[in-house]
């Protein structure tokens, strides 16, 4: 069982700045690949983006290319996701995945999930 808790959500202005966490716990994470997600009011969960075990690979959706980042440390059982330039748009609750392996893109294939961070991006 590995155990995920997000933080770091809030409400930012258009244009600024938040970074979410995400701690875990439980198996040893470092063999996790870890996703995030999110989902808006009334839309399906969609990925945002990725990160591979190591870190040394990283994946993004196409509407936060450039803006978001993806990092993780091991040591600490953390990921985080770094979002910048922040658009109403990306109002949503943001949550981290982890599942054994290679990164998917499909919810359905992540085992691990935290309960969420809300997200508001205000115009």
């Amino acid at each position: 069982q590995v155990q995920l808790v997000e933080s770091g959500g809030g409400l930012v202005q258009a244009g600024g700045s938040l970074r979410l966490s995400c701690a875990a716990s439980g198996r040893t994470f470092s063999n996790y690949a870890v996703g995030w997600f999110r989902q808006a009011p009334g839309k399906e969960r969609e990925f945002v983006a990725g990160i591979t075990w190591s870190g040394g690979s990283t994946f993004y959706a196409d509407s936060v290319k450039g803006r978001f980042t993806i990092a993780r440390d091991n040591a600490k059982n953390a990921v985080y996701l770094q979002m910048n330039t922040l658009k109403p748009e990306d109002t949503a609750v943001y949550y981290c995945a982890a599942k054994f392996g290679t990164i998917a893109r499909a919810p359905g294939q992540y085992n691990y999930w935290g309960q969420g961070t809300q997200v508001t991006v205000s115009s």
